[in-house]
């Protein structure tokens, strides 16, 4: 939890050049939400909180989304922060009608999706790697060789290291780039001193939101996707601990996710959801209580309340995170394809791979030639740009043309775009327990 949550604040704070004690206050606001959100959805609140062994964090899906918001005229933090606003809200809305918006992202829209926002983030990790890019040592052998060490130690880690080292393989990776990079006198602690043992954080402490209508839309669309994730999630859990999960248990869940954005938004920080690679956590441990969960939500929660720590985390170069986002994003990649693997391609009359083929032809067009679109009106641009919507947009319209999956297909929503057991689901329906799983899929 701690790595993916120290790691967005470093990427939205460097893309915005924010100084040093901001980022580490952006950790912190993180951090504190992150525990926050774990708690509802672990233990739950009323008609929120699903209460199974969750983890709540910011989804990789959103990273991308948000530093194309960062990177728009007059949007900057506070713009962010309202469309985050607006993904709360959205995700509240549609939670009743879940089902039917759903229809519209079978596995082929969003695996593409997934499968784009992975290449689109590679950007941001080549550029970390190098030393961040437009820096005068962009590209200097000693900070290639950094992100290449960091690289090799996750890669090494993931593969020789016992269960719960292994778990944890890119934080550990970026501990010791981190300690390289301080052996070599890269790495500065000025301004530590400075900065208090504990500080609560509080709402709106980077200023008002702001409101724009294509960050805003964007948002939605994370949303969107991001709830096909959870559920698939959901349903994986209530396998794993022989809890059955129906309707309303989805919609607790769902509607914790949006909460915990909405959250976010608040409290100056990014959008809180579903973490599905906690699926793979809960079946490699056999640890199948929801307060573990919540003791680890805790955990977070008082981390948020100490800013030396987050100090030293926003301290760390980019080339050390530079190897490590890598394996980070290039897993979200990794994820979209492997919704796309759910895809009978030999199926009589599936032009899938042909909607495939467009939707990400067209969304690599803003990244391979930025200049493409530039003779097209001023108001289309953001949207133009961003590789993220054009697939989207692409996707859904030529699914709706072509695809065998087009809403009413009655295609099965995907098992979900983390480390689930496809085969233990099938299995498992077999069960006394598996009526409502059955129903739910």
């Amino acid at each position: 939890m701690y790595a993916n949550a120290i790691a967005v604040p470093l990427i939205i704070g460097g893309a915005l050049k924010l100084p040093k004690d901001q980022i580490a206050f952006l950790i912190n606001a993180d951090l504190f939400a992150c525990g926050i959100a774990t708690l509802i959805q672990t233990i739950g609140v009323g008609p929120f909180g699903i209460r199974l062994p969750v983890i709540m964090g910011v989804t990789a899906v959103a990273i991308q989304p948000m530093l194309a918001m960062a990177a728009m005229p007059g949007v900057g933090l506070e713009g962010i922060y309202g469309a985050v606003i607006v993904g709360g809200l959205y995700g509240l809305l549609i939670v009743p009608f879940v089902g039917r918006v759903m229809r519209f992202f079978p596995p082929v829209v969003t695996g593409t999706i997934l499968t784009m926002i992975g290449i689109a983030l590679t950007r941001v990790a080549v550029g970390w790697a190098g030393g961040g890019a437009g820096t005068a040592e962009f590209g200097a052998p000693g900070t290639l060789a950094v992100s290449a060490g960091v690289l090799a130690a996750v890669l090494i880690l993931a593969r020789f290291a016992p269960g719960f080292l292994a778990n944890i393989a890119v934080l550990l990776g970026i501990g010791l780039g981190y300690a390289a990079t301080f052996a070599l006198g890269w790495t500065s602690f000025e301004g530590l001193g400075a900065e208090p043992w504990l500080r609560v954080v509080l709402p709106l402490q980077f200023g008002t939101p702001t409101f724009h209508l294509v960050p805003g839309l964007i948002m939605c669309l994370v949303m969107t996707v991001v709830f096909i994730e959870a559920t698939g999630m959901f349903l994986a859990l209530s396998v794993m601990t022989r809890r059955p999960v129906g309707h309303e248990d989805i919609r607790r869940g769902l509607r914790a996710d949006a909460l915990g954005t909405l959250i976010g938004g608040v409290f100056n920080t990014f959008p809180y959801l579903s973490y599905s690679q906690n699926v793979g956590l809960v079946g490699l441990t056999g640890v199948h209580s929801r307060w573990v969960c919540a003791s680890a939500g805790g955990i977070m929660l008082l981390l948020g309340l100490v800013p030396k720590i987050a100090f030293v985390a926003a301290s760390i170069p980019q080339a050390v995170l530079g190897g490590a986002a890598l394996v980070m994003f290039g897993m979200v990649a990794a994820t979209g394809i492997r919704i796309l693997a759910q895809i009978d391609y030999a199926r009589p009359g599936n032009r899938d791979a042909l909607v495939i083929a467009v939707s990400l032809g067209v969304g690599l067009i803003p990244i391979v030639q930025p200049l493409f679109f530039r003779a097209m009106p001023e108001a289309l641009q953001p949207i133009l740009k961003d590789p993220i919507l054009l697939t989207a947009i692409a996707a859904i319209a030529l699914n709706a043309l072509l695809g065998t999956d087009a809403p009413g297909a009655g295609h099965p929503m995907p098992e979900t775009a983390g480390e689930s057991d496809p085969a233990g689901i099938r299995r498992e329906r077999r069960g006394p327990e598996a009526g409502s799983v059955r129903q739910e899929r």
